[in-house]
């Protein structure tokens, strides 16, 4: 069964360039440019991971993430302090966070884990 991951990130290439490396391993892609267009896609699709940036324009991150009932969601981070990064994965469905810039074969380590 084919993967399926949703891409949330206002920069356009960020989101062009892991929608390329992810659907070139096979794994489906949902674009999303803020938080808000991604809890409006979740009333259609069902990804199996949400990578998501932190700090975008619109509605907080912070704030959407009790709205995202029963999903994954996989943080990626500019940059966080241990605090920071010790509240987030308090919250029940964030389950880890890629570094910015990120490595291709780190991203894709990573990914293919939290699919797994």
């Amino acid at each position: 069964m084919v993967k399926t991951v949703m891409v949330v990130d206002d920069e356009a290439d960020i989101r062009s360039s892991v929608k390329t490396i992810l659907e070139k391993n096979g794994i489906k892609v949902i674009l999303a440019v803020n938080a808000d267009d991604c809890l409006e896609k979740l009333k259609k699709e069902k990804p199996n991971l949400i990578l998501m940036d932190i700090m975008m324009p619109g509605t907080p991150v912070r704030e959407i993430l009790p709205k995202i009932k029963n999903k994954v969601v996989f943080l990626s981070v500019v940059r966080t302090s241990e605090m920071e990064r010790e509240e987030l994965l308090g919250i029940k469905n964030v389950i880890g966070f890629i570094q910015k810039p990120f490595d291709i074969n780190d991203l894709l380590m990573k990914v293919k884990k939290f699919l797994a």
